[in-house]
């Protein structure tokens, strides 16, 4: 059998179906598999701040497309970039190892948070990572900043700013880690939900949903389905400044979840700790009672 997996253009997101490829080849190497690109909304208008564009599904809209029309069979996603809801017919796999969910920074010259210069410019698209370290430095100007990884990185190196705020996952993925220059640590920095973990996608049905099950990571698939409920019971956007992460030690859960306004004068940061067994009733009223408080 012939599979064709649909994924964005950026060198991350080819590194990552790539992944997920390797994995399929040592479980099922009788079948052939290709990459099909596809290029989204997100990617062709980059003069414009995520919050400003009125569109949850920026980065996915034309890949589930061609998912439900059956030109792709497969599509490999980040999950801190998918909307909160599915278009019908579509589910997700469960999904394989996560790799690191910490934000990073990438500095100029300094090597961490503190040192920094006062008034430092860091650049970042997201209220999150914004709001969260202005809390932190309230002295830090912050720019708006479009484009891949590498896009970014050569913007550091081109343009007046001091740093950047990205993922750890995708340096990490693209062997880039050496340009890291402190790791933000989730009681600092609240990851996006499903920073790290792929979202593999298909048709409700597909035959491809057993086999990408039978490989998966199950402590991946829990950070999935209770960071998503809690960014679900949210109804975040990129238009508010979200996050959760679901951290596993032994049976305990504890979540880290973060809310606010989308001006930023309201950052509500709180932490859970429970049974892993009790994680969704949990989660569902953490999320109820810091909507309350916003």
């Amino acid at each position: 059998m012939k599979i064709t997996i649909g994924s964005r253009g950026s060198a991350l997101a080819l590194k990552q179906t790539e992944l997920v490829i390797e994995q399929l080849k040592m479980a099922y190497p009788n079948h052939d598999y290709e990459i099909k690109v596809i290029h989204t909304k997100g990617d062709k208008i980059l003069d414009v701040a995520l919050d400003k564009m009125n569109d949850k599904g920026i980065f996915v809209k034309e890949i589930e497309k061609e998912l439900m029309e059956g030109t792709i069979d497969l599509a490999v996603h980040s999950l801190k970039d998918m909307p909160s809801l599915q278009p019908e017919g579509l589910v997700y796999t469960k999904t394989l190892a996560a790799s690191d969910p910490r934000d990073c920074l990438v500095l100029k010259s300094a090597d961490s948070l503190e040192s920094l210069a006062l008034g430092a410019v860091i650049a970042t698209g997201s209220k999150r990572r914004r709001y969260q370290l202005k809390q932190i430095r309230p002295d830090l100007k912050f720019v708006d900043i479009r484009g891949n990884i590498n896009t970014r990185l050569k913007k550091l190196e081109e343009q007046d700013i001091d740093g950047l705020v990205l993922a750890s996952a995708g340096l990490l993925r693209l062997q880039l880690d050496n340009r890291i220059s402190q790791y933000l640590e989730e009681t600092i920095m609240v990851p996006a939900c499903g920073q790290g973990i792929l979202a593999i996608q298909a048709k409700e049905n597909s035959p491809l949903i057993d086999m990408i099950n039978a490989i998966s990571d199950e402590e991946a698939n829990q950070r999935l389905k209770w960071e998503r409920l809690f960014l679900s019971e949210v109804e975040g956007s990129c238009h508010i400044p979200v996050g959760g992460y679901a951290k596993l030690e032994g049976e305990e859960l504890h979540f880290h979840a973060l809310l606010g306004n989308e001006e930023g004068t309201v950052l509500l940061k709180e932490e859970i700790v429970c049974k892993s067994c009790e994680a969704e009733d949990k989660i569902r009223a953490l999320a109820k009672q810091m909507k309350e408080k916003i």
